[in-house]
Order: C-alpha cells, then structure tokens, then sequence
C-alpha cells in the first residue's frame, strides 16, 4: 500500500497531468491534439499517433470491459433474488460458470452496458458526461460508506486495517514495486484517451494543477475506502484476500450469502461495482465518439451509435473465449486475453512512456509553463515527468513482457 500511494504520488498524479495538459492545450480529440502540439513544438505531425492509440486503447478495452462489466450488473439481479443465500461455494461458483458459459446471457449483460454508456455519451458533455457522474459518483461514495458501515459491525474491521497497512518489508521485492506501479498506472485511467479528452473540455480558467491533484486524491481516497469495506468481509468469513477476480464473482457472494443482511449488502456491493463500471466505461467510449463528431462532422447520435456497434461487434469474441472459443488460443491466449495483454501490456505502457517524453522534452517549457502555472509544483511536475516517469514506465513495460521478474 505504502509503494502504491508513492507510485500514485511520484508517477500516477504528473503522467495524469501530462495527459490532461496535452488536451487542454490542444483543444481537440487526442488525434488532433497530439498533432497541434507537434506543429507547435516544431516536430514531425506523426506525434498525432500517440493520439490515435489512445483513442484505439479506448475502443478495445471497452470491447472486453464491457463483458466483464456486464456480469456485475446480472449478479445485482443475483444477489437480490437471494441465490445466494446459505448457498455452498460449489453452487456459487456454477452459477458463475454457467454465466460466463453462456454467450447469449453475457452477450446480453454486455450489451445492456454498452447501452447505457452510448446513452449516456450521446446525450452530450452536459446532459449526458456530466449529470451521469454527477449521480454516480455521489451514489458510489455513500454505498461505500455503507458497506465500510457494515463492515466495521463484523469485529473484523481491525484485521482488515492491519491487512492493508501494516508493512511486513520481509516481502518487499523488486516485483512487488512494479505490481504497485502498474495498479498507480491503470489507476488513474491513463493512456486510454479518455483524460485526454476530457482536458479538451476544460476551460482555462481552471488550475490543471488543483484539478489534478483533486481527481489523484479522490481516486486514492475511494480506492482505499474500497479496501475497509471489502477485506473485514472478507476476513469475517474466513476467505482468501488474495482470490483476484474470482473474489468478486465467487468468494464475496459466498460471504453475502452467510452473513446477517446479506442480501441487502450483495445487491449494495455489485450496485457500486457496476457504476464504478460505467464511469470507467464512459471515459472509454468518449475518445473515438469525440474524433468522428469533430473530423468526420457527425452527431453525437451517428458517432455515438456507430462506435457502439463496433464494440459490440468485438466483445463477441471476448464473450466467446469463455464458452465457444475457449479451446482457441493464441500462443497461449484467449481472445479475451491477448486483447487484455495487447492494451495492458504494450499499447498503454508504451503510449504513457511517449506521453512523459513528449511533454517533459518535445514540448517547450514555456508551453507547458501556460498551462501548468508557475511555482515550486510546476518544478517538481517538470523533473518527474522528464527522469522520473519514463524511467517507471519503462520498468512496467519490461516487468510486463518478461524481462524483469
């Protein structure tokens, strides 16, 4: 947790600043903004690609996100019919492979998603972005608040706190610095187009700084809050901390079903969940519907239903790895996989790295000067972004194909 909140600190919080500067100084859709930036730094507009990954990054994780979102919407529907209740981990865990091993249900639960996000994207900045997060985010910050209520009521809640920052430096390994870094990197959402263009809608009457900071302080704060509502569950009923996903679909609602309201808490649970869900899939889905209203001229209607259809087109074969597909892999992989590796590993890593790059040594420091403001915090901005973040990233990006362990 300690290198977690120093990753978000020294890496997370001036990368996020770099990606907000590039769109709020450009002032269009990553593609173009990227390109803007080049012609005014006097380089080569081929910089626009940088852009173009984060507006694709964008496109193909929502492609695979949504799925797995999708799930977490059907398990609000699951746990409030009480399915869970006094249910064996055996049943528990088929419902959750007879879920991921139908296509039509997931296929359904993902499109029910996408629909949502495409609505909610069409309607535009203020009717659509922003009065959906306006209700989400307020509604995610009490459930959570709930559950950590409920969560001190177990007698566990002590365990959970130890458990998440009582160092044990016995442990501390090179790997265990890289897995901090790349939870800070994908954190903050970066590298995926979508801070990219929310900067283009911010004024410049705004202080890029105090909005930086603000957004890096309140994801870490929820993150945390997270923590204390989900491990004293956890610990209560004697459950493994370290189950990965299968403690969202299989562990936790094993925990739902034992415990004294668990009914309400389970549909309290996957209800935040799926909001924290949608909020992400928002910022995904922005980046490409921004390039096609702004180059191509479309409405947000035609972008916003043409990019859809897209996604939904290849989140098929995200929801097929897991029933019909399974048995078709490449070097190893699923198609779910080698989507998830493809962002995650390369295309993100390597867009961060050239986002560091680009605005601590491409851009003048009279440019990024305007937009970040003077003082000590526009030093400290500068000298990480230019040795420390690249240097970070690069570690990341190796640690993730390999070559460090």
């Amino acid at each position: 947790m300690l290198l977690y909140l120093g990753c978000i600190a020294l890496i997370g919080i001036p990368l996020l600043m770099a990606e907000i500067l590039i769109g709020r100084r450009g002032k269009h859709s990553p593609p173009d903004s990227m390109k803007a930036l080049a012609q005014e730094a006097g380089v080569s507009s081929r910089w626009k690609l940088l852009g173009w990954a984060g507006v694709i990054t964008g496109f193909v994780l929502l492609s695979f996100y949504l799925v797995v979102a999708g799930w977490a919407v059907s398990y609000i529907f699951t746990a409030g019919s009480g399915a869970f209740n006094d249910a064996s981990s055996d049943d528990i865990g088929g419902m959750f492979g007879a879920l991921v091993g139908d296509p039509v249900a997931s296929t359904v639960w993902g499109t029910v998603v996408l629909a949502i996000t495409a609505t909610i994207i069409i309607k535009g900045i203020r009717q659509g972005l922003e009065r959906a997060v306006s209700i989400m985010m307020p509604g995610l910050f009490v459930i959570l608040l709930i559950l950590v209520g409920y969560s001190v009521s177990t007698g566990y809640f002590g365990r959970g706190v130890e458990f998440m920052f009582n160092p044990d430096f016995s442990k501390l390994t090179g790997t265990s610095v890289l897995v901090a870094l790349g939870h800070a990197f994908f954190s903050l959402s970066l590298a995926g187009g979508g801070m990219m263009t929310y900067g283009s809608y911010l004024s410049k009457d705004v202080s890029l700084g105090k909005t930086v900071m603000t957004v890096g302080l309140l994801d870490t704060v929820v993150a945390l809050i997270a923590g204390l509502a989900i491990f004293p569950i956890v610990f209560s009923n004697g459950l493994e901390p370290g189950a990965g996903p299968g403690l969202i679909f299989v562990t936790l609602p094993l925990a739902f079903g034992q415990m004294p309201f668990g009914q309400i808490v389970g549909v309290l649970f996957f209800v935040m969940l799926s909001f924290a869900a949608l909020t992400s899939a928002i910022s995904l889905l922005e980046p490409a519907v921004s390039w096609l209203t702004e180059k191509r001229g479309m409405t947000r209607f035609k972008a916003g239903v043409l990019t859809s259809v897209g996604i939904w087109v290849l989140s098929l074969g995200s929801v097929f790895s897991f029933n019909i597909w399974q048995n078709y892999t490449l070097f190893g992989k699923t198609f779910f996989d080698t989507l998830d590796y493809l962002t995650s590993g390369w295309i993100m890593p390597l867009s961060g790295l050239a986002m560091a790059v680009f605005t601590g040594w491409i851009m003048t420091r009279s440019a990024t000067y305007e937009e970040v403001g003077d003082g000590w915090g526009y030093r400290i901005w500068r000298f990480l972004i230019r040795y420390i973040v690249p240097v970070a990233i690069l570690a990341i990006f190796f640690h993730a194909i390999g070559v460090l362990d």
